[in-house]
């Protein structure tokens, strides 16, 4: 167990957005969280990553308590919708930023970089400033951004969000395919039901402060509550419109 999350509180004035929410994690296991905006996710990751503070409850990463421990100690990267890249650095020093900034000898910097940049399939953009790259390409650089420095978990708040729909497909597959590589640890959140079933090894749902994780995907798909019965009805009933 890599994460244990223990009877979490949190409110806003009179608005509860979690309630004694409880759940691990394992290491090299991605949990899609979905849920409707406002239900408490984001809530959630920025409790996890430092960013704010709970109310009550514990968070704990391998044996260590959290509750004491600043955002920047936590080995926990927290990426956003935005990639948010340094705009006066171009490729390669964006993904060596984390690098740099823990003094790593330049034989080091200059190989891991080169190495991840090469898993990120960006060999031809190492020297390109963020605004003459494309939405993916941006991802990309995020994402190597945050892998490099080998954080023990990483947040990922809808992070495909803002893309097109062809553009986040190939995303999900490349997330697919550098999670298994780097053998990452993760929490996905997302509100698009079909990308937390491609996404996770598990599946949670959460809504009115609580989080329900399933089984497994037969178990989510079949659970009136997470609306993907209705979905796939819907899709069926224009197919046979169309014959």
């Amino acid at each position: 167990m890599l994460l244990k999350i223990d009877r979490l509180n949190k409110s806003f004035q009179s608005e509860i957005v979690l309630q004694d929410l409880t759940f691990t994690l394992d290491e090299h296991q991605t949990l899609s969280i979905v849920g409707r905006s406002g239900c408490g996710k984001t809530t959630l990751l920025k409790i996890i990553s430092g960013l704010m503070p709970s109310d009550s409850g514990e968070v704990w990463l391998q044996t260590r308590n959290l509750k004491d421990v600043p955002a920047h100690q936590r080995n926990i990267v927290y990426l956003y919708q935005e990639p948010l890249l340094f705009p006066h650095l171009n490729v390669f020093e964006n993904i060596a930023f984390g690098l740099r900034l823990r003094k790593q000898p330049e034989e080091v910097i200059q190989e891991k970089t080169n190495g991840m940049i090469q898993s990120l399939e960006l060999q031809d953009h190492s020297s390109k400033m963020p605004h003459q790259l494309s939405g993916g390409q941006k991802q990309r650089v995020s994402f190597g951004r945050a892998l490099i420095v080998n954080p023990l978990l990483l947040l990922l708040d809808e992070p495909f969000g803002n893309l097109d729909a062809d553009t986040r497909a190939t995303m999900q597959d490349f997330f697919r395919r550098v999670a298994k590589q780097f053998r990452i640890t993760s929490i996905f959140v997302t509100h698009d039901l079909k990308e937390a079933i491609l996404m996770g090894d598990r599946i949670g749902l959460m809504g009115k402060g609580t989080l329900e994780i399933f089984e497994d995907v037969q178990h989510f798909v079949l659970d009136p509550k997470t609306g993907v019965r209705r979905e796939i009805e819907f899709w069926e009933s224009l197919t046979q419109k169309n014959l």
